[in-house]
């Protein structure tokens, strides 16, 4: 698993950021969430998160989009165990309601 660094700015502008090993833009906005949450410095469901992988590709989502991705359909039942995977990570309820 690649190392990406995930940070988003707080609304006082103070930058936090965090690694972890992931293997989607999606898995690393998750654990980062996790992370922060742990952490009592969630981003807010309008934050961007900045994903980094070491290339450096840097890719930006927001938690909404991240849920929403989450509630969709599953494309492929690898897309569909990698959802579950996360929606467990991020406390969401099998009726999508967080």
């Amino acid at each position: 698993m690649p190392n990406c660094t995930v940070s988003f700015l707080d609304p006082e502008g103070i930058r936090h950021s965090v690694e972890v090993e992931a293997n989607s833009l999606y898995e690393a906005a998750v654990l980062a969430i996790k992370v922060f949450t742990d952490h009592d410095c969630e981003p807010g469901a309008s934050a961007k998160l900045e994903v980094t992988i070491p290339n450096p590709i840097t890719h930006e989502v927001t938690p909404k989009q991240l849920k929403d991705w989450l509630k969709r359909t599953a494309k492929s039942p690898r897309d569909l165990v990698e959802k579950e995977k996360l929606k467990e990570l991020l406390g969401m309820k099998e009726t999508g309601d967080n």
